[in-house]
């Protein structure tokens, strides 16, 4: 059976990667400004395999609202075309023949709520996730206790210290969640 130290080892790695996934879901999440991280999961259709855009072309941000993606073979500027519209970005690709261009609109006083609940709500995934593995953390504990492999104030002193991990990681969810919602309603 896992020792204290190997459990609360385990459940800081989870949690530290509930939150690095609910990082990467706010870089995603597109709040008017034009991000290149936004491009990392389309893939494209290149001679019969998908690949991933970052390998195909260089993605740049001249300015705040736009974005340039500049294929590294020209035969690929109809798939990367075909990829964006596919996507769930909501944005018209313009192909001037050389480089593919993203102008990002700035979003609606309607939208960026919209955003700001989508946040949230992600936020609150993250949170019900981490306090899961909170959970299953204190079982685990209280089966070494229960098998009288840890003493009572061994348990509780676990317990105490899975709480203040937990504790931490929600702050940390909380405050990617407020830094997206400034972004968010920024105009």
């Amino acid at each position: 059976m896992a020792t204290v130290k190997e459990i609360m080892d385990n459940a800081k790695d989870k949690m530290t990667k509930s939150v690095d996934v609910y990082r990467r879901d706010m870089i995603a999440l597109r709040a008017g400004r034009a991000n290149p991280q936004l491009l990392d999961r389309l893939t494209v259709d290149y001679y019969g395999s998908p690949t991933p855009l970052t390998q195909v072309a260089g993605v740049s941000s001249p300015e705040a609202r736009m974005l340039i993606v500049s294929p590294w073979d020209a035969s690929l500027l109809k798939p990367i075309v075909k990829a964006i519209q596919k996507s769930d970005l909501g944005i018209n690709p313009v192909d001037d023949g050389k480089v593919v261009r993203l102008v990002f609109p700035a979003p609606s006083e309607e939208r960026r709520k919209d955003l700001v609940k989508q946040a949230s709500k992600s936020a609150e995934d993250a949170k019900v996730a981490i306090r899961s593995i909170r959970r299953d953390a204190v079982e685990q504990f209280r089966k070494l206790k229960k098998n009288s492999e840890i003493t009572e104030d061994d348990q509780h002193k676990a317990e105490d210290d899975i709480q203040k991990q937990t504790d931490k990681f929600i702050k940390d969810v909380d405050a990617v969640c407020e830094a997206k919602k400034a972004e968010i309603m920024e105009i």
